[in-house]
């Protein structure tokens, strides 16, 4: 732990920003989890909703410099592509 107080609150701040991070990060995942069932499942109409969520996640973690620009369009493209292919 920090011994000055600006450190200690930056320590703090951290924290929280960490649990922010993971919780997006885990969000992304899910979305994409079920994305991956609801495919393999072929249900359409729940596919274009499920593509439309994750796109959402994804652009969030990238206005808030958790994941860059290039790797959100590429894992949208390579999940849209999942589609056409299925």
């Amino acid at each position: 732990m920090a011994n000055h107080k600006s450190a200690k609150k930056r320590y703090k701040q951290a924290i929280k920003r960490n649990e922010v991070n993971k919780s997006l990060l885990s969000k992304i995942k899910n979305n994409i989890n079920i994305f991956h069932s609801l495919v393999s499942s072929k249900k359409v109409d729940e596919i274009q909703k499920s593509l439309s969520s994750v796109n959402s996640a994804l652009a969030k973690a990238v206005k808030k410099g958790l994941i860059k620009k290039e790797f959100a369009s590429r894992k949208l493209s390579s999940l849209s592509s999942t589609i056409d292919k299925k």
